[in-house]
């Protein structure tokens, strides 16, 4: 899978994923109509090729096979501090589960944090419980609630944040992390395993990539990763795993 930067030529797509997502998330709690309305009012071709030529947009895809199976976007605003503010992060429905969404807030975090933004801060309809979900498990906190009207419908929606000062993007393109014990760490998140719930990224002591820390978890961000002589990796904190396939003995 690819993660990268969209374009306007991927506008058609990103309209696309954008409506698959918004009905599996919202189905239950939103007309189809008002998902149609919604879609057009949030991804016209105009708005979203203003958005893709604004500095302040931060916009990337997953690709996978020649098409878009999700996407991620933020604005970032200027105030006291530097925010970016996690418009919208969406999945089509029959690839949820694999860790898409984790990388693809990986690369976000990336961009961000290249771009000097503090902190990161998303909203999600309480309706949504896969979106609550995903916050919870990528360490956001949740700092309040608010109300959202809807084509004259009134939704709750939930606000959590997250600061991005323990991360930092280096001129090699790893980023730069801090373990629990204080130890710095370089995250190759263009170096992957899967695994049962999300991907496994390589982490190294080094930018030159010579020295390896171990793994990072993609569901829970975890570094406490047990691996055996096969490298069958298992976060110790979610259980999320990775077990070798038949032929990996004969390349690992």
């Amino acid at each position: 899978m690819d993660v990268r930067d969209a374009t306007t030529g991927d506008i058609a797509e990103i309209r696309r994923v954008a409506t698959e997502s918004l009905s599996a998330s919202y189905g239950h709690a939103i007309d189809e109509e008002t998902i149609t309305a919604a879609v057009d009012k949030w991804y016209s071709t105009d708005r979203l090729t203003e958005a893709l030529a604004d500095e302040r947009e931060v916009f990337v895809l997953a690709v996978e096979d020649g098409s878009v199976v999700g996407f991620a976007q933020s604005e970032i605003a200027d105030g006291r501090e530097r925010v970016g503010y996690l418009d919208w992060l969406h999945v089509v429905p029959e690839h949820r589960g694999g860790g898409i969404g984790s990388q693809l807030l990986a690369r976000l975090r990336q961009e961000l944090v290249a771009s000097g933004v503090d902190r990161l801060e998303g909203r999600v309809l309480t309706e949504n419980e896969e979106g609550v979900a995903f916050y919870d498990e990528q360490g956001f906190s949740e700092v309040g609630e608010r109300t959202v009207d809807i084509r004259g419908e009134t939704f709750s929606e939930r606000v959590y944040t997250t600061f991005l000062d323990d991360e930092e993007e280096t001129e090699t393109g790893l980023s730069r992390r801090q373990t629990d014990d204080g130890t710095t760490v370089y995250v190759a998140y263009d170096e992957s395993m899967r695994g049962s719930d999300a991907p496994f990224f390589a982490v190294y002591l080094d930018e030159e990539r010579t020295e390896r820390y171990g793994w990072l978890c993609g569901a829970d961000e975890s570094f406490d990763i047990a691996i055996d002589t096969m490298e069958r990796l298992e976060c110790n904190d979610c259980g999320n795993r990775r077990k070798p396939v038949r032929w990996d003995a004969a390349y690992l």
